[in-house]
């Protein structure tokens, strides 16, 4: 039997049913997973039936492997959950320039590492700066850039909602998933 991935696991239990909002550009949608998406894949049935199995397969490949989140899980399985979960609700790419800018900015000037490119991609500088990031910062570092990512993450959704009054349907649920509450 193979292991689940409890990231994807965990963000499948968040996204959850089906849902087709008036509000929700991206229409109906099963499993964090949009038509559009699905169709995309093969999928030719009604979203209302779509597999979590589907779900998972989809989500995995682009929202994991692809962008490089195993590569940072190495790292910080928390800062992975964390850039996983954004890059399904934004696109991995965002998630990535958002740790990219907060590395260049907790750099203290180059002295801990050299500044990276902001480009979206989980290349290997990305992780050796994250790496001895942590390294320097230790637990709290980690604790002080999930929430650096949940600023940019709210601030994002908050210019979402300014922009486009129906996504005042979705912010308060969207924040609300930013708590982390033990």
């Amino acid at each position: 039997m193979m292991l689940k991935n409890p990231v994807i696991e965990e963000i499948l239990k968040n996204e959850g049913g089906y849902i087709n909002h008036p509000d929700d550009a991206g229409g109906a949608t099963r499993w964090g997973i949009t038509e559009k998406t699905a169709r995309s894949y093969g999928y030719t049935g009604d979203m209302k039936d779509f597999t979590r199995e589907n779900a998972y397969t989809i989500l995995e490949k682009n929202y994991w492997y692809q962008p490089g989140f195993d590569k940072v899980n190495l790292i910080s399985p928390l800062l992975a959950m964390e850039l996983c979960d954004t890059g399904t609700n934004m696109g991995p790419s965002v998630g990535i320039k958002w740790l990219q800018r907060w590395l260049n900015a907790y750099n203290r000037k180059g002295t801990d590492y050299n500044d990276i490119a902001i480009d979206g991609k989980m290349g290997p500088a990305t992780l050796n700066a994250l790496a001895e990031f942590l390294k320097v910062r230790g637990k709290e570092g980690e604790t002080v850039m999930l929430t650096s990512l949940n600023c940019s993450q709210g601030q994002r959704y908050l210019e979402l909602a300014e922009g486009k009054p129906g996504n005042e349907s979705f912010i308060y649920g969207w924040m609300r998933a930013r708590v982390h509450i033990d």
